[in-house]
Parts: C-alpha cells; structure tokens; sequence
C-alpha cells in the first residue's frame, strides 16, 4: 500500500505539473500595490494599547485595513464578504466610549483586551449575518445565525469583525479554492497557492490586510497556509479553544481530539493575546501569561520522517535553514522511529471517524442527498458542483471501511506509544522541532501531487500535541519558510515562547513584494537567516 501511494504521487504529477503551469498562463505576474500606512505595520498588543490611551482611535484603525483589502483583494481574492460599514460602525462606538472614560485603561485591558482592532475570519467558522457554507455551493445562500462560541468570546474582547475570508470546499485541501469564490493567490507570488484551508486568512495577514485571524486546523490547515505566507499559525492543546460553529464538523465523540479552531497572527507576539481571548472558559487552562525564557527550555529536533520512504525530502534550502535553527537552540537530534508511521496512523485515525459533514450528508431542503459513484461520475463529467477533495472523500472514507479492524488496532497503538514517548521527551520544558511541508510555496494545484507530505503536520493531530509554525527566512527565490515548534498537551506557552524568540532572531514576517520595490522582497536564502529589510 505504501509503495502504490508513492507511485500513485509519481504518476499524478505527470498530469498535475503539465495542468498547473497551463493554468498559470493566465495569472498576471503582478505584485500588490506598497503598504502606505503605518498603521498596518503596528502589532496588536502595541495598537490595542494605543487605541486605550486613545493615541490613536479605533476608527482610523479599522479605515486602514478595509483600505487594504480593497487594494489587494482583487489580486489575491481572499474575501468571502465583507461587513466594512458595520466595523466602522463598531470602531466609532469603541472610539466614544473610551472618550468618555468610563472604564479605566487597566479595566480595558483585563477584560477587553482587544478593544477596538479589527479581526478576520475563515468563512466556515459562524458570524453571526455573514455567509458560512465552507465553499460549497448552494442555491440559497448559508447565513449564519449565531456567532461561533470563538467569534463571541473575540467580540467580547473587544474585536471587531471585518469580514469573512475563503477556503477550500469543507476545508478538505491544502489549497484554497472552491466553485463560490474561486482561487486565493499568494501575496509573494500571484501563481502560487497560499495553502489551505485557511488560505484565505493567510493572504490577507501576509498582504497587510489583516492582523488577527481566525482559523481551524485538522490536518495543518492553519500551519500550511502559515508556512507558504510566512506568517505564524498555531494548533492549541485540544479543546482549549471551542470547535463549536464550524463546518464542516461531526459529532463523533473524538473529534475535538483532531479538529480544532486556530490562531494565525501576523507577528509572533500577538500569538498569546489572540488565543488567549479565544480560549474556552471550560476547556483546558493555558498558562499563556507565564514568563518564559528559552534558556530554560530543551530542544530536540528531526529534519525528516523516520525517514519512512513516503514523503519527499526537504528542499535543500529548507533542509539548510531547519538544521540552522536546530544548531541557534543548540537542539538535540534524535530518531523517533514511530514517525515513519505518521501517513498510516494519521489516515487510520481521522477517515474513520464517524459521521463527519460531507458533500454526501448536510444538503439543502428538499434535494436529494448524493451518492459517492454518481458524484464521481458527474466529476468527470464536468457537472459536478463539487471539488474533487470532496468527490473523492467518500471513496476514502468506504476504502478505509474494508481495511481490517485488527489493522486500525495496531495503528491506535503505535498513536498510544508515539504519545507515551514524546510525553516522556518533552516533560513539561521541552519542544520538539520538525518540519512543517518539505517545499516552500508551489504553483496552483500541484499539491495534487504531494498529498502524503502534509502528514509532516497531520501526525500533531493525531498525537493531540500544540504545535505552532514559525517563519524562519526567505528560501532563494524569496517564499517564506517555516519550522514547527511542537510541546506536550497544555504547554502551548513553550511553543509561543519559542515563536517570539524566533521572531526576534530571524525577523518574522516581511512585505511581499510591491509594484514600487526595485530589488527582492529580502536577503533570506537558504540558510534560514530571515531578513526584516522591508518591514516598516
């Protein structure tokens, strides 16, 4: 099985490498127009604490980034809907009533600490008026009439929500495209994908478009995108954030084990303030608040996958920038040989999870629910209002079915060892370093043929472990790259401690490109060393 998927990945990109560079014809080789304001260059911790000292108001805030998604948007078409005159609206009231000096700074910033800085969010998390059919397409439109349990603690905190931002058909891809709204493009290179399923949030970090974001994560959904827009996505501890008001979603008593809703920041440091204010009152408590020095913490690290034979190796520029970091945090190597089953205990664990929305469940009123064989057939056929991803998931799922029980039993407990061993590693001061996908940002649709590599991140699901993406540096043809930062349940701070440490070594986030920059976005190459060249 093993040996067939890997040829089955060779053969695909016969067809796939010839179909990607034929659609990239028609992509314009343009860059987004320069980041004017100042504004859109503060992180939130420091903007929040202007606007409470009313350095700055809400309102010009908020005016600054819808200027921004309007002059990227029609470039990177990363918005779903927007709610622009709404968050004016908002940000005007916000601005009033700090004027009026009804709660002190301090009050403001214990119990609305995001008060007044606006927010974007994956379409298929709930806002409460706004669009959430997760890219699929329905002949009535999906409005949400509740906000997810995150996007009302956020509101509660004082965010504001501005708009709601693509994502593949049911988050079922590590691209981001879908038949409502179409393909999300790279802000570092128009014919590149910004991953998925939470691409849409990562084009509009990285385009200066947004701050804070609002993503999930099952299989990387979160860290791939921040990979590939060289921002920082992180995967909480289970259930420390609400997964409530998603889709898809699956009343499967496991699911939270897997699946759960994400930050993605565009500078590390607002990582902690964001999921903080996301963090479910009833969940698992994070110590997010807690001082950490990474002189305190161990470091291990592995640059492959046992290695298992199955995925590719890392680039070499990749390769050369993770063993750097590695060597900065003077990290130790080591051999988790269970790794080389990530593919199998990952594919085992999540596709036969029962009753998860699909295309062939949740349909609207009145039509009749479809079926795997007809669906596949009006694919091929052209008719299908579906992505393949969500064609052919029903197959995975019945291929799975057929697949010995004694076989699943001996997966669920190589995941029991896997557990037991980084548990036992990582204690309650270690992290572990790994990579997040083996290439920087590809052309559109060429995952296509990489669908075993994003087990490099679907293993942390499995395993239930926090993890975050760092951005480490430009690779030679200036895309981001991006290292994972792994820790043992409840000690997401370790791995936020390390994102901001890394942030401060390697220079974090750097402007894509521009229509007025006369040299590359920066001097990163391959050995990892990121540049802050054209940050503000």
């Amino acid at each position: 099985m093993r040996r067939f998927l890997r040829s089955a990945m060779i053969v695909f990109s016969w067809f796939v490498v010839p179909y990607s560079r034929y659609t990239n014809i028609k992509v314009l080789r343009r860059k987004l127009p320069p980041i004017r304001s100042h504004l859109l260059e503060i992180p939130a911790v420091d903007l929040a604490k202007l606007i409470r000292t009313r350095k700055i108001k809400s309102e010009e805030v908020v005016e600054a980034y819808i200027e921004r998604c309007r002059q990227v948007n029609p470039l990177i078409n990363a918005i779903v809907q927007d709610r622009f005159e709404e968050a004016l609206e908002e940000a005007r009231e916000i601005d009033n009533v700090i004027a009026m000096g009804i709660n002190s700074v301090e009050s403001m910033e214990e119990h609305t600490p995001l008060l007044g800085i606006p927010v974007t969010v994956k379409e298929s998390i709930a806002v409460k008026g706004m669009t959430n059919q997760a890219g699929r397409v329905f002949k009535t439109p999906q409005i949400a009439k509740s906000d997810a349990p995150v996007v009302e603690q956020i509101k509660r905190c004082g965010g504001i929500i501005m708009l709601v931002s693509n994502t593949p058909e049911l988050c079922l891809l590590w691209e981001t495209y879908n038949n409502v709204t179409g393909q999300t493009k790279n802000p570092y290179d128009l014919k590149r994908t910004p991953g998925g399923s939470s691409g849409g949030e990562a084009a509009l970090l990285a385009s200066g478009a947004s701050l804070l974001g609002l993503t999930s994560d099952i299989g990387g959904s979160s860290r791939l995108p921040a990979m590939f827009s060289g921002i920082w996505g992180h995967k909480p501890t289970p259930y420390a954030v609400s997964f409530r008001g998603h889709h898809p979603t699956s009343d499967f008593p496991k699911w939270g084990d897997f699946f759960t809703i994400a930050p993605m920041t565009r500078y590390a440091k607002d990582l902690p303030l964001l999921l903080k204010c996301m963090s479910d009152p009833t969940g698992p408590k994070l110590t997010l608040d807690k001082a950490i020095s990474c002189h305190g913490i161990r470091f291990f690290f592995m640059d492959n996958d046992g290695p298992s034979g199955m995925m590719r190796p890392l680039s070499r520029d990749l390769h050369a920038a993770i063993n750097r970091v590695a060597t900065d945090f003077n990290a130790k190597r080591v051999n988790i040989r269970k790794m080389k089953w990530s593919l199998d205990i990952s594919l085992s664990a999540m596709l036969t999870m029962k009753n998860i929305e699909t295309i062939y469940h949740k349909t609207e009123e009145g039509e009749q629910p479809k079926t795997v064989c007809k669906e596949t057939v009006k694919y091929f056929f052209g008719c299908s209002d579906s992505i393949l991803p969500s064609v052919i998931f029903g197959h995975l799922q019945n291929f799975m079915k057929i697949i010995p029980n004694s076989r699943h039993k001996h997966l669920a407990s190589i995941i029991e060892a896997l557990k037991t061993e980084f548990k036992e590693m990582l204690g309650n001061d270690g992290v572990f370093l790994y990579p997040t996908f083996p290439n920087t940002a590809h052309q559109h649709y060429q995952i296509y043929h990489k669908l075993l590599e994003p087990m490099y991140m679907a293993i942390f699901n499995t395993l239930g472990l926090p993890v975050t993406n760092c951005m480490i540096g430009l690779d030679r043809r200036n895309l981001p790259m991006g290292i994972q930062v792994v820790a043992n349940p409840g000690q997401d701070h370790l791995c936020l401690a390390v994102a901001r440490e890394m942030e401060r070594r390697y220079g974090g986030w750097v402007r894509p490109p521009s229509e007025d920059s006369h040299s590359s976005s920066s001097s990163g190459s391959g050995s990892g060393s990121g540049s802050s060249k054209q940050r503000g």
